[in-house]
């Protein structure tokens, strides 16, 4: 769908990706999908497709060459216009090519370049305005991405020089912004001009059914003047054009109003929020408002929101298959530093400097050549086409055998008028009658079929769905997928996250463990040893994401990062820590990020002040308790974790997890110098040790119940949808909350597999894994893959099942849900791609009224009864 003139839109990636630790979860989710659709094909029935989310454009094109269908260019509206979308994809390709075209000539003119001699003279960039390297050459270098030019402009830290902007706090005030739109543009790119009423009202008239309709009402006219006067004879004649009007006026407006709404709601789906480091804040800012120069931490699930240069990064891989159309993992680093737009970070995490916004970036050229076309097919739609198409035919046979039967009987004398006259006489009824009379048979067999065909039908499907989007956006739910409407009202079963959907994700660490102690309040410092207090400090200040900074007024201090890094990162100031301070007294060697897969972080730091190593870990309490062979007491003594030990360590976790608190653990060991790599090269290959290490804490996290989920789970079972936590919490955490918030009854304990293990559902058969999946209520400690394995199978048993997630290692899931339902506030850019609604509050509530909207929209079963 295309938009106004003035519009601008932000680049956003098109193709969900999805994390490279899930690629075989993915492959076994496509090929399910693959089989299922493969297995569509056989089917007889042209109709007869019963899931349009994942379908192919062979599947879809077959229904609208099954049969004749009148009313072709009215009945299609709004559904995926296929021809556009090839024609999409080859633009796509083709300037894919020639980027590729591009970078190749540059490589061969660098590699004749190397044979120069060194030391000759390098042409200064050209200045412009207040910066000192011009906006061709800065697009070009990221363009063509030239890592001779970088390296002339002295790398990363001299380009961040000429363009004004320190690495590490990023650009201070805010006049710099517009001085920087001005001068190297803004991260928006024109878009082609939406049509236009009147071209709505062009389109509505070019109906066949129309047409016929337009030539009988002249023709009608015509007659009716001529054999009765103008004072009578305009009756039939205007009444058939006032009809015409009135259908071609109320088509427009309809559909004008329409483009106008998805339009809208186009512009929501664009407006991605991304993190941006200005004068040392980390604030949440509209990807429009992206300047050259800006500083932006990247993590997992990240879209690339402009082009830019890698500043420094751990572990991190990009996914440029909708940049360059292949699906590789490319890992980034000094040697290759730069960053496309629009793509995605499938692991790892770093910071980048934006060096190019909008039009000057691929991604704007490739967005701005192409329009969106927001039309799809729902398998309500499909199949109300292929009622409309066989009454289409049936009211078209009936026309036929009634023209044929009338003017056989008025051309052999056997019609007759009211006052009991023949209409025809051969020879004797003259030319002008003849054709009046066989122009008003061939007028009540048009009115036949006009009446007949029901191409209104699908069409006001659609239009019900499109009032429930509408509607659905009011209740903070975004709906990126038309069909998610219609299918969310027949979900039986909705598998939904823990943190942050069912909870208020506002934690607070409530209880504390230091060695045997528990620590009451847990924010006293005091009751700490200098040596644990040093090393607490250090394992939370450095082994995280997130940061401490003084307030806009100055009264205070903000935290950023995820929850669990927030509420960590607060106890450690609350406990006495010095957030800058404790970063400058070390250098970070190596870092491994955190991910659903492993659940724990860790980083290794050397002093800067003498050459010890620490390894911090931090991570679920049972991961890393496992991992641990001593721990340190409040005192700063090392004690060994024997038996005795790890059963009380164990209790207090289990403690915790009742009283539904997250558990988390901090550890740490050191690390002989010698077994440290010292070349860039290899730290990056380096894997950090996880065994042998020393337990520091364990914290106990609270999140609280969202307010209403208990009433809004209730309502779910009531109207038959049976509600299902997935988390990756241990199971007593998951059961306390699941309890809170009505998912489980008092006596949960009494019903068998309602609460169970990922990795005990992952290791079942087939055959089990089936009987047990009804059951299920709360599954804990869930991987990615056990996620996914709970969606197919509850599909394979017929269920309609809507999965909610926020985390990169949800898409897969998400992709193979009948629904798939994102969190707008925590979710990642990769989980919303791969979802067919984002909660924009990330409110279980808000997926409450998704269902109901989907059910007050339309009634999926009668339709579809009615339909077979």
């Amino acid at each position: 769908m295309t938009t106004g003139n003035d519009s601008q839109t932000p680049p956003t990636a098109a193709e969900p990706q999805l994390h490279p630790e899930a690629s075989v979860i993915d492959v076994d989710a496509a090929s399910s999908s693959a089989k299922g659709w493969a297995a569509d094909e056989e089917f007889s029935d042209p109709f007869d497709i019963g899931n349009t989310k994942n379908a192919s454009h062979e599947s879809l094109k077959r229904w609208r060459e099954a049969a004749l269908v009148l009313n072709a260019s009215r009945r299609f509206r709004y559904t995926l216009d296929l021809k556009k979308e090839d024609e999409k994809e080859q633009r796509r390709s083709m300037i894919r090519a020639h980027a590729q075209v591009i970078r190749a000539a540059l490589l061969f003119k660098l590699a004749g370049q190397r044979a120069i001699v060194l030391g000759t003279a390098v042409t200064p960039p050209t200045p412009n305005g207040d910066y000192g390297i011009g906006l061709e050459e800065l697009a070009s270098m990221s363009r063509d991405h030239n890592i001779s030019a970088l390296q002339q402009y002295g790398g990363v830290k001299g380009l961040s020089k000429i363009l004004k902007t320190n690495t590490e706090t990023g650009i201070v005030g805010d006049d710099e912004l517009s001085q920087r739109r001005k001068a190297f543009g803004s991260n928006t790119y024109p878009t082609k001009k939406g049509r236009s009423f009147l071209r709505f009202l062009w389109e509505a008239w070019q109906d066949l059914t129309l047409i016929i309709l337009i030539i009988a009402a002249a023709a009608s006219l015509a007659l009716g003047i001529k054999t009765e006067g103008l004072d009578d004879g305009w009756y039939d004649g205007g009444s058939i054009t006032f009809a015409v009007l009135l259908v071609i006026f109320v088509t427009a407006t309809s559909d004008y109003k329409q483009s106008l709404q998805f339009q809208n709601l186009n512009e929501e789906k664009r407006n991605v929020q991304v993190e941006v480091i200005r004068g040392g804040r980390r604030d949440k800012i509209s990807i429009y408002n992206i300047v050259v120069g800006d500083v932006i931490p990247l993590k997992i699930g990240d879209q690339v929101p402009a082009d830019g240069i890698l500043i420094n990064g751990h572990s991190l891989a990009i996914d440029e298959s909708s940049m360059t159309g292949e699906s590789k993992i490319v890992h980034k680093d000094q040697k290759s530093p730069f960053l496309m737009s629009g793509c995605k970070v499938a692991d790892g995490a770093g910071t980048m400097l934006v060096t190019g916004v909008g039009i000057n970036t691929e991604w704007g050229l490739l967005m701005a050549s192409i329009s969106e076309d927001t039309g799809e097919e729902t398998p309500l739609q499909v199949r109300l086409n292929g009622v409309a198409t066989f009454i289409g035919i049936v009211g078209l046979t009936v026309a036929l055998s009634v023209l044929i039967v009338l003017l056989t009987r008025f051309f052999t004398g056997n019609s007759e008028n009211a006052d009991g006259s023949v209409q025809f006489v051969r020879g004797k009824t003259s030319i002008g009658q003849t054709v009046d009379g066989a122009i008003k048979i061939i007028t009540a067999a048009v009115t036949i079929v006009v009446v007949a065909v029901p191409e209104g039908l699908p069409l006001a499907v659609t239009l019900t769905l499109a009032y429930s989007m509408k509607k659905m956006m009011a209740d903070k739910a975004l709906v990126r997928r038309l069909s998610a409407c219609e299918t969310m009202g027949s979900a039986t079963t909705i598998c939904s996250d823990k943190t942050g959907t069912l909870t208020m994700n506002q934690m607070t660490v409530v209880e504390a463990y230091v060695g045997r102690k528990q620590i009451d309040p847990p924010q006293d410092g005091s009751q700490l040893n200098a040596a644990v207090s040093s090393l607490l400090d250090e394992g939370i200040a450095q082994n995280t994401a997130g940061s401490v900074f003084p307030s806009k007024d100055g009264a205070g201090i903000d935290i950023s990062g995820s929850p669990t890094e927030k509420a960590i990162l607060h106890w450690g100031v609350k406990l006495g820590m010095k957030f800058d301070a404790v970063r400058s007294e070390s250098i970070i060697l190596h870092v491994s990020p955190f991910n659903s897969t492993k659940k724990r972080a860790g980083v290794a730091l050397r002093g800067r002040t003498d050459s010890q190593v620490h390894l911090h870990w931090k991570g679920a309490a049972e991961v890393i308790l496992a991992s641990c062979s001593q721990y340190m007491d409040a005192k700063g003594s090392l004690q060994s974790i024997d038996e005795d030990n790890k059963v009380f360590f164990k209790d207090a976790i289990e403690t915790m997890a009742a009283k539904s608190l997250r558990c988390v653990a901090i550890a740490y060991r050191t690390c002989e110098t010698d077994k440290v790599p010292t070349g860039e090269e290899q730290l990056e290959q380096w894997t950090l040790p996880e065994d042998d290490l020393v337990l520091l804490a364990i914290v106990g996290i609270k999140d609280p119940c969202r307010p209403g989920v208990k009433d809004a789970v209730k309502l779910c079972t009531d109207a038959g949808v049976k509600v299902r936590m997935v988390t990756g919490d241990n199971l007593q955490t998951a059961k306390a909350i699941a309890m809170e918030c009505g998912i489980l009854s008092s006596d949960a304990d009494n019903v068998e597999h309602s609460i169970i293990e990922g990795k005990t559902f992952r290791e079942l058969s087939d055959k089990e894994r089936e009987q047990v999946a009804k059951k299920i209520s709360v599954m804990g400690r869930s991987s990615p893959s056990d996620k996914l394995l709970l969606v197919q199978t509850l599909r394979k048993l017929g269920e309609v099942v809507a999965v909610t997630g926020d985390g990169t290692n949800d898409a897969p899931a998400l992709h193979e849900a009948d629904i798939g339902l994102a969190m707008g506030i925590q979710g990642t850019e990769v989980a919303k791609e791969s979802s067919d609604i984002i909660i924009l509050d990330d409110n279980f509530s808000s997926v409450v009224k998704v269902v109901r909207w989907g059910r007050s929209g339309i009634n999926y079963e009668i339709f579809l009864r009615f339909a077979n």
